[in-house]
């Protein structure tokens, strides 16, 4: 009698356990490729990589000391930026504002007077980080 009570409650636990144990299972795995098609999901602004790419030359100017190298390539920025804005602000005009200020702010850093490095690195990594930010948002 015990042996089968024994045997109904490994059953019983078999089936619960395929019931749940699979279910949970599965859900994990269903969630695992929801995160796997939002990462895959490009930003509402669309893709932003050539903007981060030019941000990162600039930047990778300004660490070399070439302030002025740094705002004459910035200003590839801000002519791809500009050209780009009609396809891109209706998108997301709210996410557009805010790219578009971390770059006037590195426009600015690099177009002070006296232009500093460490103000012009602040900025660039700010706007970097912005795009990095925006091109996550789904």
């Amino acid at each position: 009698m015990q042996s089968r009570n024994l045997a109904r409650s490994l059953v019983v636990a078999m089936v619960a356990f395929a019931t749940f144990g699979a279910g949970h299972v599965a859900a994990l795995s269903f969630n695992g490729m929801i995160a796997s098609a939002e990462a895959a999901t490009p930003s509402k602004l669309g893709d932003l990589t050539p903007f981060r790419t030019i941000a990162v030359d600039v930047a990778s100017i300004v660490d070399k000391g070439d302030l002025a190298g740094a705002k004459t390539r910035i200003k590839d920025l801000e002519v791809s930026w500009d050209s780009a804005e009609a396809g891109l602000k209706p998108r997301a005009a709210a996410d557009w504002h805010v790219v578009d200020k971390a770059i006037d702010r590195a426009l600015e850093a690099l177009r002070a007077g006296t232009p500093k490095a460490a103000d012009s690195k602040q900025a660039l990594a700010d706007l970097i980080k912005t795009i990095d930010q925006m091109s996550a948002k789904r």
